[in-house]
């Protein structure tokens, strides 16, 4: 079944490319054409700078043309192409001459002057003349100023004398027609966006209303044609296959009624996507290497090499799919083919991204632009299958491979536990509530050390450290183990290493019989069964680490701590708990336990990681030891009460993550020999990776608005960019929606308004994300940032002030959007496309602004939200709940020589 379900999904593949590349018949091209458009510039050529090819270059394109075509048409007497009547007359072809005209005076008498001069030469292969080309359409002259040179080429030659406009310039000013022995039209169906099914009759209608509109004047097609690549224009997409059907079906159609007319053109112009933008390169039926683009008489096909794609495609997805099913015994069918048919489907864009993008004429920067494409769409690739996995995990797991160790135990067989409470300028009615919760643990051996660090001030730790001297009086007068003191204060100040340095101090002064230590936060209220429902899963001699979820019980206070309870949750019930299937978890710095003799082992907590927990953990892997995760709560701490403080806490996390990958990059990448296992190394760095593309995103975003600016500054040279690479943002963004609102609602029981309020959270913090990640990347050194609690809630102007570069980047963005919608191409699709990639790019920072004023809002309910801490426990959790049973060979608590030994290593 697991080779099946692959196997369907890649011939459903082919089968799509196949209905894609179903062979269309057109009309055959026929075997001479009335005439070409011809501007023998090569791929380094460009008029506008003066270079110009060789006349022995523009010879070698008549003779490509001699037999295929009765005329070419010329536009420009400059350069080598004054000498084209002379070279077409050897190869039996006829001239259309033109001269240029713009609104230089001074240029446009050089033209006259040498059109005069060529005329004089008596050259008989020369049957029209056309003075100027879109001259009116440019506004560059009045219609009597082009009407006054017309006159004055009339008068020296009996050559027919015309100019050529598009068919409703001829209409708009038939007062042009009395100065024309002959009116060309242009019909280029494309840059009035009509679709290529309509394209042709559309062509033939306008080129009737000209006929009927001037009767007596004979009228040809000065231009006909139709792009292979470039922009789309509303409903006129360019392409091979549209070129290819667009002219084909007018040939057929003019020859039929004996129109004279000239295709747009021979060869592509890579030089006109200075003037027309990209899509000015590619009206050619050759390339600029003078190959033919398309076939000629042979069935139409969208991709003619579609085959060797589509093996391509499906090759890219097989070798995705092995790595992803390498582990995927525990997927059920649903799952796989999740999988299989997500990276079917990104596999195939990425190969039809790539074959899109090569087909336009390369320059240095479209080359640059290529090259990160690539390095970004692996990159892409990646991230998407990352998601994708996570996604089928937490929706198709057959079974969890781990189960939830919680299982009740006799007190003999409980190990010695020390529980680590450090802390820094904490209230001290915090810190004392989290005391009393400790001293109510049910639990027969335990200690608390509370190490207060560089707290200047004795009114803040002075009454805590009263507090504990209270406790273990009242526990001293009722013990019975005989142990004299159970909780101990030490304020230390100097201490280095902020909270590592603590818990190293307090790791110090641990009691020798304590095997176990567990590490709480100062503001968390634990649950009195903690310690006796988790201690046991260290039974087993290679479990170093047993961590519950962090769990928060402000979360009715107001919206903005609703909002944010329902963000945190995500990564406890969805994460974590995929992580735990390959023992993977990430270790977070409270309702965490460890095993002493490890810890000691690697030499304790790191105190040049400002994320130590997170890095001890991914230690105590490369030793090879395990840790199992019990997604239920029991203890509950504070938020932070600001957004100003949700993102310190986030920015933190983020640098911390990027600093841990950078200092374990060998043995994460296998350089450096340990005992990580590939799905260690694949969550840890796949796990971090939609961290880092929130980097790169950043960056996207400033080359985005850079890009913009150009736009806005030099609309005629700066166009949008390639219209699929801004399709890919808007991808991924959907992407990860799609897939946030799912999983939050299936895998952490939470309702639409929690789901889209988590959703809300997360992009909030993107930009704080962004920004410490790249930090991280180019910094080791950040100073060390408690989480306020209790803070005061901010003023308007405060909240802000809190979000005041998302804010300026918010307004940068949709002005961004509204400039480019106010270019003259804006009705263009990728001017569209872009102007709402801009807008989807400034949600995140329309989030953060949000956020941050709810923030400011501490009265507004959290029932606008929905809270969490009202809800059943996620699904996880209450698979957790049922695992409690008793080791095999338990007897009683009455017998305890028979304990099994908690090993130390």
């Amino acid at each position: 079944m697991s080779i099946a379900i692959p196997l369907f999904i890649a011939a459903l593949t082919i089968a799509l490319w196949a209905m894609m590349n179903q062979p269309a018949a057109e009309p055959p091209w026929p075997t001479r054409i009335q005439g070409y458009s011809f501007s023998p510039m090569r791929a380094d050529d460009d008029p506008t700078r003066r270079v110009y090819p060789s006349v022995a270059e523009v010879d070698e394109d008549l003779v490509l043309l001699q037999g295929e075509a009765h005329a070419i048409r010329t536009y420009t007497l400059e350069g080598p192409m004054r000498e084209v009547p002379r070279l077409a007359a050897g190869h039996g072809l006829n001239v259309s001459v033109g001269a240029w005209i713009d609104a230089n005076p001074e240029t446009n008498a050089a033209q006259l002057e040498l059109l005069d001069a060529l005329l004089r030469e008596g050259h008989r292969n020369i049957v029209r003349v056309f003075v100027g080309n879109e001259v009116i359409l440019r506004g560059e002259l009045s219609v009597k100023a082009l009407g006054a040179q017309l006159e004055r080429i009339r008068r020296i030659t009996d050559i027919p004398v015309g100019t050529a406009e598009p068919w409703h310039i001829w209409l708009k000013h038939p007062e042009l027609v009395r100065h024309v022995d002959f009116i060309a039209v242009h019909l280029l169906p494309y840059w009035e966006g009509v679709p290529i099914d309509q394209a042709v009759d559309y062509a033939f209608a306008r080129l009737r209303e000209v006929q009927q509109a001037f009767p007596g004047k004979p009228v040809i097609v000065g231009e006909v044609g139709w792009p292979s690549n470039g922009r789309r224009n509303e409903g006129a997409e360019p392409s091979v296959v549209n070129e290819t059907r667009f002219l084909r079906r007018f040939l057929a159609r003019a020859d039929h009624e004996g129109l004279v007319y000239y295709v747009m053109e021979a060869f592509d112009q890579p030089w006109k996507r200075r003037i027309e933008g990209p899509v000015g390169a590619y009206w050619g039926v050759y390339d600029v290497d003078r190959k033919p683009k398309f076939a000629l008489t042979q069935p139409v096909v969208r991709i003619p090499n579609w085959h060797e794609l589509a093996a391509l495609s499906v090759g890219t997805a097989v070798l995705l799919l092995l790595f992803l099913y390498r582990d995927s015994a525990a997927l059920s069918s649903s799952g796989k083919g999740f999988l299989a048919l997500v990276t079917y489907a990104i596999s195939t864009a990425a190969v039809l991204l790539v074959y899109d993008y090569t087909r336009q004429y390369m320059t240095p920067l479209t080359t640059i632009v290529g090259v990160l494409l690539l390095i970004g769409g692996a990159g892409v690739l990646v991230l998407l299958s990352a998601e994708a996995h996570e996604w089928a995990e937490s929706l198709w797991l057959k079974r969890w491979r781990r189960a939830f160790p919680r299982r009740q135990v006799p007190d003999a067989w409980l190990p010695m536990v020390s529980v680590h409470v450090p802390a820094y300028n904490e209230p001290p009615a915090l810190l004392i509530e989290t005391l009393d919760a400790l001293a109510a643990l049910d639990y027969p051996r335990f200690e608390v050390l509370v190490i207060d660090n560089n707290t200047k001030d004795p009114a803040v730790w002075e009454p805590v450290r009263a507090h504990c001297e209270r406790l273990d009086r009242e526990y001293a007068q009722h013990a019975a183990d005989g142990r004299q003191r159970r909780f101990r204060f030490f304020h230390i100040d100097p201490l280095p290493g902020f909270k590592a340095g603590a818990l190293n101090f307090a790791l110090r002064e641990t009691d020798p019989g304590a095997t176990i230590l567990a590490v709480i936060d100062a503001d968390y209220l634990v649950q009195p069964r903690w310690l006796r429902d988790l201690v046991p899963a260290f039974f087993e001699d290679d479990v170093a680490i047993v961590q519950a979820p962090q769990d928060y019980r402000d979360g009715h206070e107001n919206a903005f701590k609703a909002m944010c309870l329902a963000e945190y949750r995500g990564f406890f019930h969805i994460g974590m708990v995929t992580r735990n299937e390959r023992n993977a978890i990430i270790q977070h710095g409270t309702m965490t336990m460890i095993r002493r003799a490890p810890l000691d082992a690697v030499g304790g907590w790191a105190e040049w990681c400002i994320t130590e927990d997170a890095e001890l953990g991914l230690r105590l892997f490369e030793r090879g030891h395990k840790a199992l995760y019990v997604p239920a709560t029991y203890g509950r701490g504070l938020m932070p009460d600001t957004f100003a403080d949700f993102k310190k806490q986030r920015f933190r996390w983020a640098y911390g993550a990027v600093r841990i990958l950078i200092a374990h990059r060998r043995e994460l990448l296998g350089i450096k020999r340990t005992q990580l296992t590939a799905g260690q190394r694949w969550h840890f760095l796949a796990g971090w990776l939609p961290w880092l593309a929130d980097g790169f995103n950043l960056l996207f975003n400033f080359a985005a608005l850079a890009w913009t600016i150009a736009m806005v500054l030099d609309p005629h040279r700066v166009t949008p960019p390639y219209m699929s690479i801004a399709l890919i943002p808007l991808v991924l963004f959907g992407f990860k929606m799609m897939k946030s609102f799912v999983l939050y609602r299936r895998r952490v029981d939470a309702s639409f308004r929690q789901s889209l309020a988590a959703g809300l959270a997360g992009l909030g913090l993107s930009h704080t994300i962004a920004r410490a990640t790249a930090a991280g990347l180019v910094s080791g050194r950040l100073a060390f940032f408690r989480t306020p609690k209790l803070a005061h809630a901010p003023a308007l102007i405060r909240a802000l002030a809190d979000a005041r570069e998302e804010l300026l980047l918010l307004i940068a963005f949709w002005l961004g959007a509204f400039a480019v919608l106010q270019r003259d191409d804006a009705g263009m699709l990728d001017v569209r496309i872009w102007a709402a990639v801009l807008l989807v790019q400034s949600v995140p920072y329309l989030a953060s602004l949000l956020i941050s004023l709810l923030s400011a809002l501490p009265k507004l309910p959290a029932g606008l939200i929905g809270s969490l801490t009202e809800m059943r426990e996620p699904p996880a959790a209450r698979a957790a709940a049922q695992t409690g049973v008793t080791p095999a060979g338990a007897r009683s608590a009455a017998a305890p020589g028979a304990a099994p030994r908690l090993h130390d290593g």
